[in-house]
């Protein structure tokens, strides 16, 4: 019965520090986990807003380049060759970009189909602005998705991942 008398608090003494050691550990674990999580978020927000910002510059470029190309020849306002050539040169620059900063496949593919559509324009090949419209869809539909993958679109602002 003695030794229980000095063993005893002996052996409690090591099961605390034992359990303190296991809940300091397993606490560790849940601020790594938290953490890694907000990193997550962060490089997404990051991800977004770089893809964002290079989608818009792009779109400008496109807007200018649909509207130089198919404005009616000897109207004023109509730039000339040399400057046309400059718009779509800055097109394919931007299109450069989103190749860069888009972390999927199709919205590089659907980047490049959309200024390969709008360079044809530029050059005479299509004088229909309908058959952009197919492109333009496909590449803002893609640019969603990068930006949000695996969330499907909403009337209104898009949902915090869960």
């Amino acid at each position: 019965m003695g030794s229980w008398g000095t063993l005893g608090p002996a052996l409690l003494s090591l099961a605390g520090v034992a359990l303190g050691a296991g809940g300091s550990l397993f606490g560790q674990y849940l601020v790594s986990r938290t953490s890694a999580r907000q990193l997550d978020v962060q490089e997404a927000a990051a991800h977004r807003a770089e893809l964002k910002a290079a989608v818009l510059k792009f779109l400008s470029i496109a807007a200018q380049v649909e509207k130089a190309a198919l404005a009616p020849p000897g109207g004023d306002g109509t730039p000339d060759r040399d400057e046309l050539g400059r718009l779509v040169d800055g097109l394919w620059l931007a299109q450069a970009e989103i190749d860069l900063a888009a972390r999927r496949e199709p919205l590089r593919g659907a980047a490049y189909r959309y200024a390969f559509g709008l360079a044809e324009a530029a050059r005479g090949a299509t004088a229909d602005s309908s058959a952009l419209r197919g492109p333009q869809a496909a590449f803002m539909d893609a640019a969603y998705d990068d930006m949000w993958p695996g969330q499907r679109r909403t009337d209104g602002e898009p949902r915090a991942p869960r």
